[in-house]
């Protein structure tokens, strides 16, 4: 049986780079290594044919422990609710009001960035508080 070595989260979206600039932001990730014999991604993109320019954009984590994300550009538009998300952890140990302003105080740097709130789950008998959000193409995580 094989071993699986790593693991990498696929977004698909209208704007790679764009999405890719706001979970660079949210996660503190960083763009992968520039390919051989090129300077910049954006040297890099333009050696594409037309139509493949734009449609992908990486990150990764720089401590290389996070998945990587990738980011692909898709034809059409996002309709219903993710059946996958992240989970943006910031409030781990927290519980009560402590965990609710930790929540809302990384919601508000979120959204400065272009996040938008989407709902505040509040603490019940099984579950912390999390507040579900909205990147800036609208796909649902969840700060917990």
């Amino acid at each position: 049986m094989p071993h699986v070595k790593q693991v990498q989260v696929t977004f698909d979206c209208a704007d790679p780079r764009a999405v890719a600039q706001f979970w660079k932001a949210v996660l503190g990730y960083v763009d992968p290594p520039v390919p051989p014999g090129f300077d910049s991604w954006d040297a890099f993109d333009a050696s594409l044919p037309a139509q493949r320019q734009g449609a992908a954009w990486a990150c990764q984590d720089p401590d290389g422990v996070g998945p990587r994300l990738f980011f692909q550009r898709v034809p059409e538009a996002k309709t219903v609710k993710n059946r996958l998300h992240l989970d943006v952890r910031v409030g781990v140990g927290l519980t009560g009001d402590e965990r609710v302003h930790a929540l809302d105080a990384e919601a508000t740097r979120l959204e400065a960035l272009g996040a938008r709130r989407v709902r505040l789950l509040l603490a019940d008998e099984e579950n912390e508080s999390c507040l579900v959000m909205q990147d800036v193409e609208g796909n649902e995580f969840c700060l917990d």
